[in-house]
């Protein structure tokens, strides 16, 4: 039998130092390939894998007054939040033994730095999440002694937080943005893209533990921040205009009111306020209702200030003359059997053109306007601007109502003459009588001032052309005709020591919510008379203690106006007035 042959020792080490070999050289040709061919790739991917990137919040555009006074701007804020299974696994030694450790140990020290209760923050600490917000808008401050502590799972976003220094002052034009820094409101609503910068980012390399790596890698691309606009508003005239507005609301049981200040040559709206305006800084406090510019979404039958565009139209087309002579009575009916009253019952009047303007006298209005034209009638309501936008920058403007002329009945084509059977905002309201103070020409309204380029450079606004209404002796006429008005009729309470003022009081229906029945009552004028700077208009929505605006309304465009005055350094007027007769015959007046 034969015996097989026994395996040779050296046999066996060369196999497996072939096998040895073929294994070397694979992983050296590896190792060539990737250190050699596809180092970089693999070293970037490997840095990739390291790299942590932050975004850089751009801050937000600064809204200030026509001063530069701040209304809006940002400041540093963090929102702080935890990643639950880093908070249970936390804890805190010292010599070998724990101190602290869990959700129930962080929240004891974080309640204090937090300002939170510790049970209710407990709650939020404990769980699987890894992103819960614990509290949002903290300070750079609290942070920083937030990182002290030195808990992990707690962590840090850098989120501007939008203040509004002035409070509710000129809240209803400035707005709010919500949480997340986007506008809902106002001019933050409006402005929206022009405000918003874009966001930066920040990439660093990180060690095993998250930490920066010393000497590691970093990318910055910085933020661009939003462009800052600046307002035509006066932040003290508009806090005036809002303090004055609010007292005589609640002394006159008023549902609500409006006061306007505009530049008559410029067009710029210097104070815009409605009572109980927003503080944007807490928008929750106030009824959604009354956030924006009610003076802007509200519309009202004009009234008695409408009567200024009648008197412009007739003296324009040279149907009557300031002094012509009108006996006017208590009631007056037309061609067409419709009958207008007066507010207040009397006997025949004997009252001149400026006559029935000063005492507002509707069957005079109507005597007068009689004899315009339907279509001219419609014109010149459309030329001083109503039924259209005023263009203003602030969202949710109503147009107002003006029917076609040709769609009046028989009634309204009388009662357009004395403001009703129409609706205007209050800016429409208050550019009837702006232009009448610039000598007949419309200038558009407007709020903003500039705003920043690129470069931080503050760019002026483009102001549109006016456009002629009426011609500069038509508005002189009339303006002249006004100051009887406050001189002698029922705008006296007006009155402003040492100025001159021209201006009309107004009262008319209006209809709230439900088709409810209410009154409106204004004034609206020019100060001063002689060289005119500014049309202030007050109008008030169902006050209960009198429905008159020279009893309601007067009274407050004199605070107003007269704080205006002083604070744009206008000097008192220079002449004294030389009024039109208001009356004649046996009654007459010089």
């Amino acid at each position: 039998m034969r015996r097989g042959r026994e395996a040779r020792p050296e046999q066996r080490h060369r196999a497996l130092l072939a096998v040895i070999l073929v294994v070397l050289v694979v992983f050296a040709g590896r190792l060539v390939y990737v250190q050699g061919l596809r180092g970089e790739a693999v070293a970037a991917v490997a840095l990739n894998q390291r790299m942590s990137t932050s975004t850089l919040p751009a801050a937000r555009g600064e809204i200030t007054d026509a001063k530069g006074v701040s209304l809006a701007t940002s400041i540093d804020g963090y929102t702080v939040w935890v990643d639950q299974t880093q908070i249970a696994a936390w804890k805190r030694t010292s010599d070998a033994s724990v101190e602290a450790a869990g959700a129930v140990d962080a929240a004891k020290e974080l309640a204090p730095v937090l300002k939170m209760d510790a049970l209710e923050l407990g709650a939020k600490l404990n769980g699987t999440r890894h992103y819960v917000v614990l509290k949002r808008n903290v300070p750079p401050a609290v942070w920083r002694a937030l990182r002290e502590l030195g808990i992990s799972g707690v962590n840090g976003d850098l989120v501007p937080q939008r203040i509004y220094p002035a409070g509710n002052t000129a809240g209803n034009i400035v707005g709010f943005v919500n949480r997340e820094g986007i506008g809902l409101e106002g001019l933050e609503s409006k402005l929206n893209k022009t405000l918003t910068g874009t966001d930066g980012s920040y990439s660093y390399e990180r060690g095993r533990g998250g930490q920066a790596i010393p000497g590691g890698k970093r990318e910055e691309t910085p933020a661009v921040p939003g462009r800052d606009v600046q307002l035509t508003i006066l932040r003290d005239l508009q806090w005036k205009a809002q303090d004055s507005l609010d007292k005589a609301v609640a002394a006159t049981g008023s549902d609500s009111g409006s006061v306007t200040v505009e530049n008559v040559t410029t067009g710029e709206i210097l104070a815009l306020a409605d009572s109980g305006s927003v503080d944007p800084n807490n928008p929750g406090a106030t009824d959604e209702s009354a956030r924006g510019s009610r003076s802007l979404r509200n519309v009202f039958e004009p009234g008695s200030t409408a009567k200024v565009i009648t008197m412009s139209a007739a003296i324009e087309n040279k149907l009557v003359g300031p002094q012509d002579h009108w006996e006017v009575p208590y009631a007056y009916t037309t061609a067409n059997n419709q009958t207008f009253h007066d507010s207040h019952a009397h006997g025949l009047l004997k009252l001149t053109t400026a006559g029935v303007l000063a005492q507002s006298s509707n069957a005079g209005t109507v005597m007068i306007g009689q004899n315009i034209p339907q279509q001219v009638r419609y014109d010149f309501l459309s030329k001083f601007g109503f039924g259209k936008l005023t263009g203003i920058e602030l969202p949710g403007e109503s147009r107002g109502i003006l029917h076609p002329a040709a769609s009046w009945d028989g009634r309204t084509k009388y009662a357009v003459l004395f403001g009703q059977g129409v609706s205007v905002n209050a800016v429409q309201a208050t550019q009837v009588f702006a232009t009448i103070g610039n000598g007949g020409v419309r200038m558009q309204p407007h709020l903003i001032k500039s705003i920043n380029d690129a470069t931080g450079t503050g760019v002026a606004t483009t102001e549109p052309a006016g456009t002629r209404v009426v011609s500069a002796t038509t508005a002189a006429t009339v303006l002249k005709m006004m100051e009887s008005a406050v001189n002698e009729g029922t705008g006296t309470a007006a009155a402003i020591p040492g100025y001159r003022v021209a201006g009309k009081t107004g009262t008319a229906q209006s209809w709230g919510p439900g088709g409810k029945r209410g009154i409106t009552a204004s004034f609206i004028g020019v100060a001063p008379a002689d060289k005119p700077k500014i049309a202030v208009s007050v109008i008030m929505n169902n006050p209960r203690s009198s429905q008159w605006g020279g009893t309601v309304a007067a009274p407050v465009f004199s605070e107003v106006a007269g704080y205006a005055l002083q604070m744009l350094n206008v000097p008192p007027s220079g002449t004294k007035a030389e009024l039109y007769a208001t009356t004649f015959g046996e009654a007459g007046s010089g």
